[in-house]
């Protein structure tokens, strides 16, 4: 178990959050992940790194792995210029976390609260999801209830939104 993975687990047994921990070989897509997500209880998902045109607003999108996610949509609904995914340096620097790592569970790494987070709605609908802890070897199931505690805990802005495009 990495420092990375043990980080977030700690934080999730401070909180008394149960999780499964589902180890799998390293995934950097959706798509490789889902041959390895066939045991999961929950609804797979996805988190995109994204940033404004500025570079002075950042986001964390939750969404089911089958969700598509209209980015001009979402300009629209976050009132942005232009958003598009941070790069490798930015996502570093604002979740501490490596492209195919991205997860909620990098809230932790950003102390300044940056990082805004939306989460489609749709997620609502889910008893269980599954999320990297912050590597791209291991997932964990908890359920929606305990995301939610997660991310009040986590003192982040967190919006609830129709992503269907």
């Amino acid at each position: 178990m990495t420092e990375t993975e043990r980080k977030v687990l700690d934080v999730l047994d401070t909180l008394r959050i149960p999780y499964v921990r589902h180890d799998h070989p390293p995934v950097f897509t959706v798509e490789d992940a889902d041959r390895y997500w066939t045991e999961l209880r929950g609804t797979h998902c996805k988190n995109l790194f994204l940033r404004n045109k500025k570079g002075n607003h950042h986001y964390l999108v939750v969404a089911p792995t089958s969700r598509d996610i209209d980015l001009r949509r979402l300009n629209g609904i976050l009132g942005e210029d232009r958003l598009s995914f941070g790069s490798p340096e930015r996502l570093m620097r604002c979740l501490g976390l490596e492209p195919g790592s991205v997860s909620p569970f990098g809230l932790i790494n950003d102390a300044p609260k940056e990082v805004r987070v939306i989460v489609d709605q749709d997620l609502r609908n889910s008893r269980f999801l599954g999320f990297h802890p912050n590597i791209n070897t291991v997932t964990l199931d908890i359920s929606f209830e305990d995301f939610e505690r997660f991310l009040a805990w986590s003192g982040h802005e967190v919006r609830y939104l129709n992503l269907q495009g």
